[in-house]
């Protein structure tokens, strides 16, 4: 007795060879040419015996699979079973492509099955032949399906009925349920079905505690089976006599409502549940065609193309939210029975699903996060880059094969600073300016421009910082100007000089160094907090304005960073700070992964508490304010200066505070 099986080498068609293998036989496996090397891997990863599982090679869209006269001969009245699996099963493919695979694929596997004069046809079908008829749909049924515009449930519809008006061979059919992995192992080899949803749910864990009560949909039942249970039953029903022309659902007899599969597998994969659903029937009293203009809208498209772009999910899936099909599965329940081939219940292999997606098919495990993935080749502007944060951050950004610019006032400094990176094999350029002027910036910006073309990353570090209380500057108004003037004006100024490129390309990404201070609202730093928050609220704007082209802002509330800056205040000689190498790290991570903010819980904490509490949060400030007096530079006091000690309750307050300017 021998087998012949198409779509050997995808999901199912491994586990149904597992199990032929168990019984006695040679497995023919119907193989592309150029796709025996997969096929050669696939057979060393599984153990099979290599005597026994045979590749023939062939192709799918070819008259009779692509057999030639002598394979049909070899194979002639030798196969008892042949099992018809290749499909595809991706809803997103083309239409074209789905038709060629599905339908004119089982049209030819027909053919060769006829050829080979098979004892009998065992095509795996699927539930979408049902398409999305309202009701439960029996296995004796096939003409009754509705909803069949779409190209895949179309076509999975039509594949089967060329089995059902075939004369020459006979035949079984078989719907499996929404495939998922193995139940004792999780495997799976693709994202699809529910696994659309993971990123999803990955995310609410990432934003949110897992305690957090959630508002979701409840929407339709959705058929889960594993895929050994799948192989299992149809290794079993093939074997049975006496089932020709029958078809079998290969389904769950209690299936799951949308809203409680994403609440299995959140509970899974530890992500907030949503204890609040909404059943989506409630809004069947709005008419179709309103429904239709609402989602017409551009704004309503673009915001959903986002979010589904975003969160991966194919838009075609959701279409399947308020899937109104029951699938009765009596025949397969009577001919599986003493088998001890059941459906799991999800709640009990979950888990594994999570496990083996997070551990393999997690899309952000394949997202380069190196350094030199994000800059190699690329254009990065740093200011401020002749010290401190920005020439830590320029060491990182050049050793990684970025066309590094650093801009700096004082020549010497940035010269000394740029050969010594070159000397270690950096690709640096370095440009004096003065941020503050205006004029200079315009300057600089056309300078690069011509240079280099354009800037793909530019990176705001350079910044001026004044410690002094409000008393202190009734007549110091120039304290407030020149803050303004290089942190947030100058800063503004390059990004609307490098914009205009970026916006052409359609890509580019801005870095603002801010300050914690910013969620903080350290007292003493009126000055230099509020040109930072000038600079933070432009972007939170501009990010909503340009996002669609291609442009990201990043602002970092940079905690307090042992930098020249802050070498006045001799307070912070014994506080906890970041080196600037430490703080280098957190703009390599705005870089890699460009989140819209970075921010210390610390600082995250004190704005929250500031927003919910405001009263209580100023009691905090106020008092902070008293304990850290002006320090002697603030007061122009050079001989205090030089006996400025911090006392252990301003330390112990600050080591609390970590990172807080004070």
């Amino acid at each position: 007795m021998a087998y012949f099986v198409t779509g050997g080498t995808g999901f199912i068609g491994r586990f149904l060879i597992d199990n032929l293998l168990k019984r006695k036989g040679s497995i023919h496996v119907l193989v592309r040419k150029d796709s025996l090397k997969k096929f050669e891997a696939l057979a060393r990863q599984r153990g099979w015996d290599r005597k026994r599982v045979l590749p023939v090679t062939g192709e799918m869209t070819g008259a009779r699979c692509g057999l030639s006269a002598a394979q049909l001969r070899a194979l002639s009245g030798k196969v008892r079973h042949f099992f018809h699996l290749a499909a595809i099963y991706d809803m997103a493919a083309s239409a074209e492509s789905m038709r060629a695979a599905n339908v004119e694929g089982t049209r030819n596997a027909l053919e060769l099955a006829g050829a080979l004069d098979a004892g009998c046809f065992h095509h795996v079908s699927s539930i979408a032949a049902a398409g999305l008829y309202p009701g439960v749909f029996r296995e004796d049924m096939f003409e009754e399906a509705e909803g069949l515009d779409d190209p895949y449930l179309r076509t999975k519809h039509e594949s089967e009925g060329l089995v059902r008006a075939e004369q020459r061979i006979k035949w079984r059919i078989y719907r499996p349920g929404m495939v998922v992995g193995h139940s004792q192992t999780g495997e799976i080899d693709k994202i699809d079905g529910p696994y659309y949803f993971f990123t999803f749910l990955k995310k609410l864990r990432q934003a949110l505690p897992p305690w957090m009560p959630m508002l979701g949909i409840e929407g339709g039942r959705i058929n889960i089976v594993p895929v050994d249970f799948v192989a299992d039953a149809l290794d079993h029903i093939a074997h049975k006599p006496r089932l020709d022309g029958h078809c079998f659902h290969l389904t769950d007899p209690e299936p799951l409502r949308v809203g409680e599969v994403l609440n299995v597998f959140a509970r899974a994969g530890h992500a907030p549940e949503m204890s609040m659903r909404i059943d989506a029937r409630m809004f069947a009293f709005v008419p179709g065609s309103v429904r239709m203009a609402v989602g017409g809208l551009p704004p309503v498209r673009r915001f959903m193309t986002m979010l589904l772009r975003d969160f991966r999910i194919p838009k075609e899936v959701l279409k399947f939210i308020t899937y109104p099909t029951r699938f009765d599965n009596r025949e397969a329940e009577r001919a599986l029975k003493g088998s001890g081939i059941a459906v799991p219940r999800l709640e009990d292999y979950a888990w594994r699903l999570w496990d083996y997606w997070e551990r393999h098919l997690d899309p952000d495990l394949f997202i380069d996060r190196s350094l030199k993935g994000k800059v190699k080749g690329k254009v990065v502007v740093i200011t401020g880059g002749s010290s401190g944060i920005g020439l830590a951050t320029a060491q990182k950004v050049a050793a990684a094969g970025a066309t590094t610019v650093i801009v700096a006032r004082g020549e010497e400094e940035l010269f000394k600073a740029r050969d010594a990176m070159k000397a270690a094999g950096g690709k640096v350029f370095a440009y004096t300016a003065d941020l503050a002027d205006m004029a200079d910036c315009d300057r600089l910006v056309a300078t690069v421009l011509k240079e280099h073309g354009h800037v793909d990353i530019l990176v705001n570090n350079a910044g001026r910082s004044i410690r002094r209380s409000i008393e202190l500057s009734y007549d110091r108004f120039h304290d407030f100007e020149r803050t303004m003037q290089l942190n947030y004006f100058g800063s503004l100024r390059l990004i609307m000089g490098f914009m205009p490129s970026m916006t052409h390309r359609r890509k580019g990404h801005i870095i603002n160094i801010s300050s914690i201070g910013v969620l903080a609202n350290s007292p003493r730093f009126s000055a230099y907090v509020a040109s930072k928050a000038a600079l933070d609220a432009f972007s939170r704007c501009a990010q909503g304005e340009l996002s669609g082209k291609g442009i990201c802002f990043t602002t970092i509330n940079m905690p307090l960073v042992k930098t020249p800056m802050i070498a006045p205040t001799k307070m912070y000689d014994s506080v906890p700070t970041l080196t600037p190498d430490e703080a280098a790290d957190l703009v390599v991570k705005g870089i890699i992964e460009k989140p819209s903010r970075i921010a210390t819980r610390l600082g995250i904490f004190a704005a929250v508490i500031n927003a919910l509490a405001p009263k209580a949060y100023e009691a905090v400030m106020n008092t902070a304010f008293e304990l850290f007096p002006d320090s002697a530079a603030a007061k122009g006091d050079k001989q205090a200066l030089r006996d400025e000690t911090p006392s252990q309750e301003q330390i112990a307050f600050a080591a609390l505070m970590r990172g807080v300017h004070w």
